[in-house]
């Protein structure tokens, strides 16, 4: 617990926005069937699929992961959520939007491999292509 507050410390000595923008995660079935008729954004090693919710639903950032049994098996899956998870609260609080759900879907043999930077700056413009 001590780590965290440490981290959260940290996190607001350099931009204090960014300790409060966090975002919750997407548990529902009825969630992601939501955002998967929204908005889609490719990128090589994931999918990005965004929707805006309605303004009497909660506000916030949500965001969603899930990797299909064709990434691989149980530790391969993990791996590749872990690595999305990852991406997601680097760059979400920076370029996500108050009021929308995202949905990170893990890619077969690229997900757990492909290079994490540039999993970032894919991140990055699939979400300027979702909001433009």
């Amino acid at each position: 617990m001590a780590k965290l507050d440490e981290r959260l410390q940290k996190a607001a000595s350099v931009d204090p926005q960014a300790a409060l923008l966090t975002f919750t995660i997407l548990q529902k079935r009825s969630d992601f069937l939501k955002a998967a008729r929204a908005k889609r954004a490719p990128c090589p090693a994931f999918l990005v699929q965004a929707r805006k919710r309605a303004p009497g639903e909660a506000s916030g950032i949500r965001v969603g992961f899930t990797c299909s049994k064709k990434v691989g098996n149980a530790v391969a899956r993990n791996r590749a959520k872990r690595r999305l998870r990852e991406i997601a609260r680097d760059v979400l609080p920076e370029f996500g939007q108050d009021g929308w759900d995202y949905v990170l879907i893990g890619r077969a043999e690229k997900t757990a491999t492909h290079d994490f930077m540039s999993m970032q700056n894919d991140l990055k413009r699939a979400l300027r292509k979702v909001h433009a």
